[in-house]
């Protein structure tokens, strides 16, 4: 739905969240501190122009290239820390309940703030970056200032309010609405902790140094896999002891306060010193707070619609149980599934938007509109070059992938087999939610908050429509299938209505239309995955009887195979870069 938030497993994505970069704060002062030079925008915070566009252009690729190798390693040992914890304690009703308390530190974060910190945050620090006279020094401390506080005051509120918050989004007998509120009293903590890490990661984000923010996730993944795996091994297994609840939860927010603070040595290589100020009056700071308000209604109704999907799948999971199914079709199989299907956005996407909002939000702020229609067009199709393949092989082989990942411990076949449709399900939808993405950054760097929120009303309002269809016809073993599937049509939807409003918005009389090459382009992928996806398939059948892992390499390189075969007889130009540029590294190493 409209999109989501890099992902708390780095940080971990919820279902129904967007996934957007982080925003600003303000605070007032008794006694302002002198406004000290702080580093400005990075040179590269300008759209592309020849003849420099090309080096700007790879200053954009290797920023990329650096966020997407740290989110690589964060995915890599996000997928083992999945795995550590579904071998723990599975995917039936008592992982539902981790997940559930798990999720809502981001869930209440993102709906009261975090929304607005991600969307205005960076074109802000550009804009003041550009226009003070102390390279926006002041303006930055005012702004972590008042996040800060905000934060704390949140943050109290929500563990104060945790057996209310567990009964809005789950219908659970009393013994296990116990263990998800106790879960959730131990874990709503890191929405300071989650802020915190978004605030101090997009001030190295507009300082152009992207590479920490993708990185230290790494550390949050370590901590939990030993947290669990030290449950693995001391503990019993069955139902879970108030000590172990504690373990669990305590140390799934130990990784997030490792997360955040990780950041703070980037921080002092950037010269970044952060002095409080509540010296808010006069500060300018009235325009993004009037923008953030458009931001929490945004996530507001994604948040509706994310509510209606986990009772639904909750309740669904219940049913499931008491009809005997096996594997665990609730919510915690439709979160496993959504974080692996997330993975490919927040390497490939996410990476490439963050290293460009900055240059963006800096064309908007000079009325360059044809320097921003030409942004847009390249983020579509060089990051559709490489979701589309993602997604071929997510669809073609969620069952191999699936129990490569999650196959240990209490995870059986029978649930993997549930996931392995939901990821299917899922699949087709990651194209236009990455879409979608870049369409939404673009209008925040246009400093368009508004439109966003009213188009994102399409996408979560038939989301929240289409899950209750699924899952009043389908049966119990399946709702939580047909809940992805709704999602997906949702965002193609949604994508469609999106495209056409930023095409009117950006577009200029005479104007060559970087949207129609973006478009023909990303229907040359499809026709492409068609042929990619079913050959994929077969040979991972034809690999089975080798195991998981064997059959996942061979589906993943035949799809590969397929589109880098492909790529010139369908003229795709950003998909046959991709191979060269492999093929080049290869033969150098």
């Amino acid at each position: 739905m409209g999109e989501a938030l890099g992902r708390r497993r780095q940080p971990r994505p919820v279902p129904g969240v967007p996934d957007v970069p982080g925003a600003p704060v303000t605070a007032p002062g008794p006694a302002p501190a002198p406004e000290a030079p702080a580093p400005t925008a990075p040179p590269t915070a300008r759209a592309p122009e020849a003849p420099a566009g090309a080096g700007r252009a790879r200053s954009v690729a290797r920023s990329g290239a650096i966020m997407a190798a740290g989110s690589v390693v964060s995915r890599a040992t996000g997928f083992a820390r999945s795995a550590v914890v579904a071998a723990a304690i599975g995917v039936g009703t008592l992982a539902d309940g981790y997940a559930v308390g798990n999720a809502l530190p981001t869930i209440v974060y993102m709906l009261l703030i975090g929304g607005a910190l991600n969307a205005v945050f960076v074109p802000e620090l550009v804009k003041a970056a550009k226009e003070h006279a102390d390279g926006g020094a002041a303006y930055t401390d005012r702004l972590l200032t008042a996040c800060v506080l905000a934060l704390l005051a949140l943050t109290a509120g929500a563990v104060w309010a945790a057996p209310a918050i567990i009964d809005v989004y789950t219908d659970y007998p009393p013994d296990r609405t116990a263990t998800a509120v106790a879960f959730a009293r131990y874990c709503l903590p890191q929405i300071f902790f989650l802020g915190l890490f978004t605030l101090l990661g997009q001030v190295l984000n507009a300082r152009g140094r992207f590479g920490a923010m993708m990185w230290t996730p790494v550390l949050n993944n370590l901590v939990v896999i030993a947290v669990f795996g030290l449950y693995l091994a001391v503990g019993d297994g069955g139902s879970l002891s108030p000590a172990e609840t504690a373990l669990l939860g305590w140390g799934t927010t130990a990784g997030i306060v490792v997360q955040a603070l990780g950041l703070l040595p980037s921080l002092r290589a950037a010269r970044f010193r952060f002095r409080p100020r509540l010296d808010w009056g006069g500060s300018g700071l009235t325009a993004p707070l009037r923008k953030a308000g458009w931001l929490v209604l945004l996530v507001l109704t994604n948040q509706v619609a994310y509510w209606v999907t986990t009772r639904l799948a909750t309740a669904a999971g219940l049913h499931a149980e008491a009809a005997g199914v096996d594997g665990g079709a609730g919510f915690s199989a439709y979160n496993n599934a959504y974080l692996l299907w997330a993975v490919p956005h927040g390497i490939i996407t996410v990476s490439l938007m963050t290293a460009l909002l900055p240059r963006m939000s800096a064309a908007a702020a000079d009325a360059d509109t044809a320097a921003v229609r030409r942004d847009v067009s390249y983020a579509l199709r060089h990051s559709a070059a490489a979701v589309v393949p993602a997604a071929c092989v997510l669809f073609a082989l969620a069952q191999p992938v699936l129990a490569v990942v999650f196959r240990y411990g209490e995870t059986d076949a029978a649930a993997v087999a549930v996931m392995a449709g939901t990821l299917m399900a899922f699949a087709p939808g990651l194209i236009a939610f990455s879409g979608q993405y870049v369409l939404f950054r673009t209008f925040y760097a246009l400093c368009d908050v508004r439109t966003p929120f009213l188009l994102n009303l399409v996408t979560a309002g038939l989301q929240a429509a289409l899950s209750i269809v699924a899952y009043v016809l389908l049966p119990a073993r399946w709702a939580v299938t047909g809940m992805a599937g709704a999602y997906t049509i949702a965002l193609w939807v949604g994508w469609a209505v999106t495209a056409l409003v930023l095409h009117r918005t950006l577009a200029a009389p005479g104007a060559r239309r970087p949207s129609g090459r973006a478009l023909a382009g990303q229907v040359r992928l499809l026709v492409a995955a068609v042929p990619a996806s079913a050959l994929g398939y077969g040979a991972a059948r034809a690999a089975g009887s080798a195991g998981a892992l064997v059959a996942t390499a061979a589906g993943t390189v035949v799809i590969a195979a397929v589109f880098a075969l492909l790529a010139r007889p369908l003229r795709l130009a950003e998909l046959a870069a991709l191979v060269t540029n492999a093929l080049a590294r290869l033969r150098r190493r």
